[in-house]
């Protein structure tokens, strides 16, 4: 009875363990995800606050600064608007990496539950 409890042990860890490493592959996953999204993002804001610096730097004038003033404040709104969007994809990413997580291990503690149920019954029958 001894040796049976100790299979059950040995792949419930063994599943569990393997269920650690998926997890950590999944979250590597969405931090990679993460990451290329706010680079893109950032790289998108300098390229388009440089082009608008190189334009303002042409300024002589106070007409030229009325004229480039509306750019500068599209800029910032587009910015704006660009990174908050990146953070809702990148939370929204997170979300589901967070439900696929749980999901991975409800699978993992309900197949444990299972075996260790069966191991038990079949333990009783036994005696």
């Amino acid at each position: 009875m001894f040796e049976q409890f100790n299979t059950q042990f040995v792949n419930a860890t063994r599943q569990f363990a393997d269920s650690a490493l998926k997890a950590n592959s999944l979250a590597l996953q969405n931090f990679e995800r993460a990451v290329g999204v706010q680079l893109k993002t950032f790289e998108s804001g300098v390229t388009a606050t440089v082009a608008f610096l190189g334009e303002a730097a042409e300024v002589r004038d106070l007409e030229g600064v009325k004229a480039i003033w509306p750019k500068g404040l599209a800029l910032v709104k587009s910015s704006s608007e660009q990174f908050y969007n990146a953070g809702q994809e990148v939370f929204g990413q997170t979300l589901k990496t967070g439900e696929a997580i749980g999901q991975l291990y409800k699978s993992q503690f309900e197949a444990a539950n299972d075996g260790l149920v069966k191991g038990a019954t079949k333990a009783a029958k036994g005696r």
